[in-house]
Formats: C-alpha cells, sequence, structure tokens
C-alpha cells in the first residue's frame, strides 16, 4: 500500500473526552472517529487492525471445529420471551418496534436465535456435536458509555455456540474452546490470563474470563505465583484468615465514639488494629410484588479491612433471588439508628445475619453498638451473641491471602476482559424445547456451551497493554501495516525513490504487509506518524546513507535505529517478519 493511495488522518491532540489510553491513541491515530455516545466510525487504520483480528480467530475458531454462520442483528422479542430475557433484561437491552407495532431486539447476544436454529434443523443424535459461530455487531445500551471502544454501545464480537448430546460431551466442547482461545490470544501477541469467573446474567456453571494483563483494567484478577490458580475477585475464594476461635479475653463493654463512622475512624480512636473492627452492610430482599412493604432485612458482617463481594452475597440462599442495599428508613426501623453505628447486637427488629467466614472465627471484636455515637468492644459469638445464623465467603479477597489450593498466597494484578467460556448446559434449550432423538428413539434437551471474544475490545485492550509516550507499539500480528519504509526527500531524489520503491516492490511481492509513505512529507512528520500508529518495523532511506550503500532499520521498540547495507535489507526484513 502506498500512504498517498491511502488514508491517514493522524491528530496532534486527543478529544477531551477521552480517558484511557487506548482511547487518546486510536482518535489519534485516525484509527476511529466518535459518531455518538458510545458509537465509533472505525476509519481504514483502525479497520485493517480489526480485519487481522477477525482473521486469526476464524483459522482457528475453524481448526477447532466450529461452523460459521451469520446471524441477524435484530431479533423478534417472541424469541426473548421464551427464555424469559426479554423481562430480565434491563434497559442495556434496546428494544424496538416496527411499523406494524411488533416487537424486536437489537441483539446483545445470540443464544436465542442460535437454539432456534438448532431446534428447527438438529433432529438425530447423529447430528451431534456442532459448534457454530459468527463475527457480528452488537449493541448494548451502556447507561454511561466510556473509555472509547473499551465499553462502547455498539461493537464487534465473535460469539460461539456448542451443542452435545450430554454433559460430558459439552465438556469436551469446552475444552476444545479454551484451547482455541488460549491459541488465539497467544498468535495476538497479547499477555493474558485465564481467570475462572462468575457466569453472571448469561447463565451456566463452569466459566473462564481471558484477560489481557494491564494496569488500565477494569478487573481485579486473583492468581497464585506459586501455583495455577487464577479466579476472578468475583470469584475468587476468600479463606477464613484464622483456623480458629480463640477463646473470648475481655468483658464486652459499650464505648463512646463521637463522629466515628467508618471502622478505620474507630479503629484509630480505640489505639486497635482495624482487624478488630467488623463492619455492617445492611440489605433488603423485597417480597415478589416488587413492593418495599414487608421487606427482609440482612445484616452482613465483614472485617473492618474487608469489602463486601456482591457476586458471592447473591448466591447466599435467601439473597440469592435478589437483593437491594436497604434505605435508611428501613434501616432506622430495624437497627434503631442511621447507619455508621450498626452492629449485631440489640437490634430494634429481628433482622437475618451473614457472617463472613473470617469474621465467623474472630472474637473480642468491635462492632457498632446500633446507638449513635456508641461502639461495643470485645464481642464474642456464642458468649455476648447467637453463632451467626449463617456463615459464607462473602468478602473480597486481598494480596496476602492463603491460596486455596494449599499452595502459596495469592496476588492481584488488573486485566481487560476480552474473552469469556460459558458452560451452559440447558438453560436454553430447556426453555426453548431443543431437543434430538437419542439412538432409541428418545428426545432428549441438548447441552450447551457459549463462547465469546471482544474483537474491537481486544483493539483497545492490545493499546493498553502495549504502548508508550510516542503512541502505540502493535504486536506484529494485528499491526495496520506491518512495515513502512520512509524515504526521505521523496520528491527531491530519484535516487531515493528508486531505492525504496524496488525494496517496496520485492517486499510486496515477498507478502510482506508493507506501506511505502511517498506522501513526501518531513522526516518528522512521518517518524511521528508511524510511531503514533504503531507499525513494527520501519526503514528510513535518504540520499545520505544511500551514498554509503546502506539504509536505516528501526523496530518500534528500539530506541535508536540501525544501518543495514542496502544490499542485505530485503533479506533481513524478510527473516524480521518471518516471510
Amino acid at each position: 500500500m502506498r500512504a498517498s493511495q491511502f488514508f491517514i488522518a493522524t491528530l496532534k491532540e486527543a478529544p477531551t473526552d477521552a480517558e484511557v489510553v487506548s482511547h487518546k491513541l486510536m482518535t489519534r491515530a485516525g484509527m476511529i472517529r466518535k459518531l455518538a455516545g458510545g458509537i465509533y466510525s472505525y476509519m481504514p487504520m483502525g479497520l485493517r487492525v480489526i480485519r487481522k483480528i477477525e482473521a486469526i480467530v476464524r483459522e482457528e475458531m475453524n481448526r477447532a471445529g466450529g461452523i460459521e454462520l451469520l446471524m441477524p442483528l435484530v431479533q423478534p422479542a417472541e424469541l426473548w420471551q421464551e427464555t424469559g430475557r426479554w423481562d430480565k433484561m434491563g434497559p442495556e437491552l434496546l428494544r424496538v418496534k416496527d411499523r406494524h407495532d411488533r416487537d424486536f431486539i437489537i441483539q446483545p447476544t445470540s443464544e436465542e436465535v442460535v437454539t432456534d436454529i438448532a431446534r428447527g434443523e438438529i433432529h438425530s443424535y447423529r447430528q451431534l456435536p456442532k459448534n457454530f459461530y459468527h463475527i457480528q455487531t452488537k449493541f448494548r445500551d451502556e447507561r454511561r458509555p466510556r473509555f472509547g471502544i473499551m465499553r462502547g454501545r455498539e461493537f464487534t464480537m465473535k460469539d460461539a455456540y456448542s451443542f452435545d448430546r450430554d454433559e460430558a460431551g459439552a465438556e469436551k466442547s469446552y475444552q476444545v474452546m479454551y484451547a482455541a482461545y488460549t491459541k488465539i490470544f497467544e498468535r495476538l501477541g497479547l499477555t493474558f490470563r485465564a481467570v475462572r469467573a462468575d457466569t453472571g446474567a448469561i447463565g451456566g456453571s463452569l466459566s473462564h474470563e481471558f484477560q489481557v494483563i494491564a494496569d488500565t483494567g477494569e478487573d481485579l484478577l486473583v492468581y497464585c505465583p506459586d501455583s495455577d490458580y487464577a479466579a476472578n475477585i468475583e470469584l475468587a475464594e476468600a479463606l477464613p484468615l484464622a483456623g480458629s476461635r480463640a477463646a473470648p479475653g475481655e468483658a464486652m463493654h459499650k464505648v463512646a465514639t463521637p463522629d466515628t463512622i467508618r471502622c478505620e475512624d474507630v479503629a484509630s480512636l480505640l489505639g486497635l488494629p482495624l482487624a478488630r473492627t467488623v463492619k455492617s452492610i445492611v440489605l433488603a430482599t423485597d417480597t415478589p410484588n416488587g413492593k418495599n412493604e414487608g421487606a427482609e432485612v440482612w445484616l452482613l458482617l465483614v472485617r473492618g479491612d474487608h469489602e463486601l463481594n456482591e457476586v458471592k452475597a447473591g448466591k447466599v440462599p435467601g439473597l440469592d433471588g435478589g437483593f437491594r442495599f436497604a434505605s435508611e428508613q428501613e434501616i432506622i426501623e430495624h437497627f434503631g439508628c442511621p447507619p455508621g453505628f450498626l452492629g449485631p447486637i440489640n437490634t430494634k427488629k429481628p433482622v437475618r445475619i451473614v457472617a463472613d467466614r473470617t469474621v465467623a472465627n474472630m472474637s473480642d471484636f468491635v462492632s457498632g453498638a446500633n446507638e449513635i455515637d456508641f461502639h461495643i468492644r470485645n464481642i464474642n459469638w456464642g458468649r455476648d451473641l447467637p453463632e451467626p445464623e449463617t456463615v459464607a465467603d462473602i468478602r473480597n479477597v486481598v494480596a496476602g491471602d492463603p491460596s486455596p489450593d494449599g499452595k502459596g498466597v495469592l496476588a492481584i494484578q488488573r486485566g481487560i476482559e476480552v474473552g469469556h467460556v460459558f458452560f451452559l448446559g440447558t438453560k436454553y434449550s430447556e426453555a426453548m424445547n431443543c431437543t434430538y432423538l437419542d439412538e432409541t428413539g428418545k428426545p432428549r434437551t441438548m447441552v450447551m456451551g457459549c463462547y465469546g471474544i471482544g474483537v474491537t475490545r481486544l483493539v483497545g485492550a492490545a493499546i493498553e497493554q502495549n504502548h508508550d509516550e510516542r503512541g502505540i507499539i502493535w504486536p506484529a500480528s494485528i499491526a495496520p501495516f506491518t512495515l513502512v519504509i520512509c524515504p526521505v526527500g521523496w520528491g527531491k531524489s530519484e535516487a531515493v525513490r528508486e531505492a525504496a520503491t524496488k525494496l517496496y516492490d520485492e517486499l510486496l511481492a515477498a507478502g510482506v504487509d508493507v506501506m511505502l509513505d511517498d506522501r513526501d512529507e518531513r522526516p518528522g512528520v512521518m517518524f511521528a506518524d508511524w510511531e503514533l500508529i504503531g507499525v513494527p518495523h520501519r526503514i528510513t532511506i535518504g540520499d545520505r546513507s544511500l551514498k554509503e550503500g546502506m539504509v536505516e532499520y528501526q523496530h518500534r521498540r528500539d530506541k535508536e535505529a540501525t544501518k543495514v547495507p542496502l544490499a542485505e535489507i530485503a533479506a533481513l526484513l524478510r527473516q524480521k517478519v518471518g516471510h
């Protein structure tokens, strides 16, 4: 490709609403242009990256036995009503009506459609297993789209869906997809980690996220450096920090704690470690009709230096049907005081208590007295209050916690979720009566898995992981161009034009994805553009170096260029780019 025939639209400044590096650099490099909140046009330079990612994904999916099809962006409401997701999904699901007043959705995912295909086309066990996938536009009406394409409303995903005869077969399909995803992210040239994850709104049981490691990532990844344990913080198991409960050491008594509503302030005032305090979180579960009257109130207790994990809390029996944070009025009605001084002793009305595993093993701890400006010291289970009704893992792990596999302690790093594999089971196939006939002619429900990769999100994640003060540093496999030739004095020197064109033609014939910058720009402008865009390899050809029979080679990560004989440069470049 010649630059004069392409479209290069770099900018010196990033837009004021750009919050993260990828958003800033993609805009400045001319890869995206904002059309509306969370909706972007992919410019030619950015589209080349997307197409390269898609090609790798498609090759590995096909190699793993995936069968490509294409499902529609607009889907009828009836399918979503069959599974109940028409009502369950919130405002992120964009609902529209056609001219006949029929309901449709702009799809955020395609479980319903692919299950409809399977129930209509697969009839016999002889047709199984099958794995259908497509690469398609998605739309999720994010309340506050941000971070450029990292959390946009319109995006491109590869989603795949496996159909098997039974759970054993579905688990094999899951492992095949897990291996394919590992290969995909290795080929993309990204540092990533696969972690156990919560299944969320998709449903199912077994689940792994593929996370690109980046300091700017929104997700916290928990892992053990001494073993292969890894999980999203939502799922990472928090073991009790004491193996057993110590005997009470002191008498319980109430203490004045004026204006101290945070555990940190209470610990400081009383001269105690923060780990001696207990934090109170009040939740409520509503009656089936959704009204607040008669709502059941729950008191969740975590150690003062720990944080509640809402995903884990949502799995506690009684809270697994949905919960909300209690209103201040409900708190006052049940505890007799506003938040800041709450605790499990002397509640005004009965509440259901859930103690985190660590709290259940604490003794002589401090909690609120349910009285403004007062706390209670030296509380002990069994002596001062009944044993907790429910003990559960409801907190986030912290670095240094023991690893659940017993092989060391946990560490935490940040990541960006770019892929997710789910073992769905029969959640959708049962709801939609997706069955096949087994060897005996009896109908059996198909067992499903689903597997997603955020194609456009991968572009942003790659940049978040690979950049410097000059711009993007693309892994070679997904760079918009693998190599750029920068002729200095293109419009003035016939020798430069001849050498640059000859090298360009030779590399092009060898299958190298090469760009010849024939714009006749000043060297500083050319170099700044291509460093911003992030092309991995650059060759500079100028009159001065040509007189010495040399050209200059520089990798995007190199601080300085290296002189290479002109006669050897083509072979060197083919070696470096694998051609």
